[in-house]
C-alpha cells in the first residue's frame, strides 16, 4: 500500500478534490444525499463563504500516490473565540470538521494534522466536528443512520464516531432532532393554548413579507441573536452571513412558512420552516452533485411548487427577555400550528421535523414533547485538550 501522505489545501484543484471526495466516499449510502456540487465547491472557497471573513481556516486532503483518501478542515472562529468559555466556544479553542476519510488510519492522521495546526496558532482546546460553523453542519451523527436527513442536516459515515473516540475524543454535547406526524392535530391541551392566543389582540402572527425579503430577514437574525446567546456555542451572525443566508435561503421561503410574531407591535419571535430539499435532490440529482437537464428543471419546478414536500424547523427563537414566560410557549405552539395546518393544506406536508435542538435546553425538549415529536436523529459534538 502506497505511503499516507497529508497536504494542505492550497489551489482551486485542491478545493475541488476535497468536495469531490464525499460524493465518492459516499456514493453507496443511499441515505446521503448529494447536494449541488457548486453550492459544496461556494462552501469551501473563501471569497463566496463570509464565514472565511471573521475566520483563520486550513483545509486539508489525505493521499496515498495519486488517490485521494481522506480530508478535513481546521479552523478559528475569531467570533468564537470571543464568547464565554462556558457556553463551548471562547478563548483558545479551535475546531475542525467536514471530516471524510476511507479508513480509520487516514482519519486519526487527519485529525492530528488538524489538531497540529491549532496548536501552531496558539489553541488549547478542538472542538468538533463542525463543518463550518456551528449553524452550518455541527457535530458527528450518532443515531439515525437508516433515515436520510432533511435539508441544512448532514449525515455521516456509521463508523466515524468510534474513530473520533479513538483519538481521544470526548463528547460534549448531543443534538437531537425530533419527527411529528403533522396530518395530526396537537393534544388538545397546545390546541386550547392556541385558541387562547388568537383571542389576544396584543399578539399578532404574520408570515415573511417577499417584498420585503431583506427587511424581515434583517428582523429575524436580530431576533435569533438575542433569543440565543446564552445557548450553548453560540456565535453571532455578522451582517455578510445575514445577506449571504437569506439569498441562499430565498428560493425555499414561503410566506406561509416563514413567521414573526409581534407582541404589542414588537417582533418579539419567530419560526423558520424550510420545505425538505433533501427529498428531491436525491430524486433528481446524480450521485456526483451535478443534476442532468432535465434533473435540473425538475429541480426549478419543485422549487416553484414544491408539492408532498415534508418540512424541517431549522430555527426559531424568542427574545431572551420573555424566555421561561408563558407567553413565549404559547407564541411557539401558536407558530407551530399555522405552520403545520399550512404545511398540510398547501404543501402536502405528511412528516416534519424540529431541530436541532441540544440536549440540555429543557425549554424546546418540553414544546418538542407536547407535541408528541419523537427523537430520530442524535448529533455529538466533541473535544479534547491539546
Amino acid at each position: 500500500m502506497a505511503e499516507l501522505v497529508i497536504t494542505p489545501v492550497s489551489s482551486k484543484a485542491d478545493i475541488a478534490a476535497f468536495v469531490d471526495l464525499a460524493y465518492r466516499l459516499n456514493a453507496s449510502d443511499q441515505n446521503w444525499v448529494p447536494n449541488l456540487r457548486s453550492e459544496e465547491l461556494a462552501k469551501f472557497t473563501p471569497s463566496k463563504n463570509p464565514f472565511f471573513d471573521h475566520a483563520r481556516v486550513q483545509m486539508y486532503l489525505a493521499r496515498r500516490g495519486d488517490r485521494v483518501v481522506g480530508r478535513i478542515s481546521a479552523h478559528i472562529d475569531e467570533l468564537a473565540l470571543k464568547q464565554p468559555p462556558e457556553q463551548g466556544m471562547g478563548p483558545g479553542t479551535g475546531n475542525w470538521g467536514a471530516i471524510e476519510a476511507e479508513d480509520e488510519e487516514t482519519a486519526r492522521a487527519l485529525i492530528a494534522a488538524a489538531e497540529e495546526w491549532l496548536r501552531s496558532q496558539g489553541m488549547t482546546r478542538a472542538l468538533g466536528p463542525m463543518n463550518l460553523s456551528v449553524w452550518e453542519e455541527p457535530g458527528i451523527q450518532v443515531l439515525g443512520h437508516d433515515h436520510a436527513p432533511m435539508v441544512m442536516m448532514a449525515h455521516h459515515n456509521a463508523a466515524y464516531q468510534g474513530w473520533i473516540e479513538r483519538a481521544g475524543y470526548s463528547r460534549v454535547k448531543t443534538l437531537s432532532t425530533y419527527e411529528l406526524d403533522v396530518t395530526k392535530s396537537f393534544p388538545p391541551l397546545i390546541q386550547r393554548i392556541v385558541a387562547s392566543g388568537e383571542k389576544n389582540a396584543k399578539i399578532v402572527v404574520r408570515g415573511a413579507d417577499l417584498k420585503h425579503f431583506k427587511r424581515d430577514a434583517a428582523i429575524i437574525c436580530d431576533i435569533l441573536n438575542d433569543a440565543w446567546a446564552d445557548n450553548w456555542g453560540f456565535v453571532p451572525f455578522t451582517d455578510k452571513e445575514i445577506e449571504h443566508i437569506g439569498k441562499a435561503l430565498k428560493p425555499l421561503v414561503h410566506p406561509e412558512l416563514i413567521l414573526i410574531a409581534e407582541y404589542e407591535g414588537e417582533p418579539v419571535a419567530f419560526m423558520m420552516t424550510l420545505p425538505d430539499l433533501n427529498g428531491v435532490q436525491m430524486r433528481v440529482n446524480r450521485r456526483n452533485g451535478k443534476p442532468s437537464l432535465l434533473g435540473l428543471l425538475k429541480l426549478l419546478l419543485w422549487l416553484r411548487k414544491p408539492k408532498r414536500a415534508d418540512m424541517r424547523v431549522p430555527l426559531m427563537g424568542v427574545r431572551k427577555k420573555l424566555q421561561s414566560s408563558r407567553l413565549a410557549s404559547q407564541l411557539a405552539f401558536m407558530m407551530i400550528e399555522y405552520i403545520r395546518r399550512a404545511a398540510v393544506a398547501k404543501f402536502g406536508a405528511s412528516r416534519g421535523e424540529i431541530g436541532w435542538i441540544l440536549e440540555d435546553n429543557q425549554g424546546m425538549v418540553a414544546i418538542a414533547d407536547a407535541i408528541q415529536s419523537r427523537v430520530n436523529r442524535e448529533y455529538a459534538i466533541y473535544d479534547k485538550a491539546l
